[in-house]
């Protein structure tokens, strides 16, 4: 696994997440993974949608790798970096009992303030720590 990690959350497969193959349907990686990142935020002090300022995802990428099933537990982790305004949250899913990459993606998030375009230096400010930063 990376070094540069600095969250993992376990998320449980549920039966009702699995598509007509008997695999985690694409779209629930994208939960899981938006639930790790709010998890991560509030476990800094940092409550998602309550905080002045609001991220929302800009861009998204993901690369589907080995299928997670029926009894998965997946290990979500993250590592984030700032570039500018914005943050990038690079994120995988592994499968636990394996250690096999289930999916890996980068989700670049901006934030908003009163509906405008804003610094972040909210969400700065509370991740510094666990941010690398980055020339714009």
């Amino acid at each position: 696994m990376d070094d540069r990690y600095v969250f993992t959350l376990e998320i449980a497969v549920r039966d009702y997440e699995l598509d007509a193959e008997g695999i985690v349907n694409n779209a629930n990686y994208l939960h899981y993974m938006e639930h790790t990142r709010h998890a991560f935020c509030r476990k800094h002090g940092v409550p998602v949608g309550d905080m002045g300022v609001v991220p929302v995802v800009s861009s998204l990428h993901v690369d589907y790798k080995t299928p997670l099933r029926s009894g998965d537990v997946a290990l979500s982790s993250l590592w984030v970096e700032r570039r500018g305004v914005r943050f990038v949250f690079h994120q995988d899913l592994h499968i636990q009992a394996t250690g096999a990459l289930a999916a890996t993606a980068v989700v670049t998030v901006v934030c908003l303030e009163d509906g405008k375009p804003c610094r972040g230096d909210t969400l700065a400010q509370a991740l510094a720590p666990f941010i690398t930063d980055v020339a714009s």
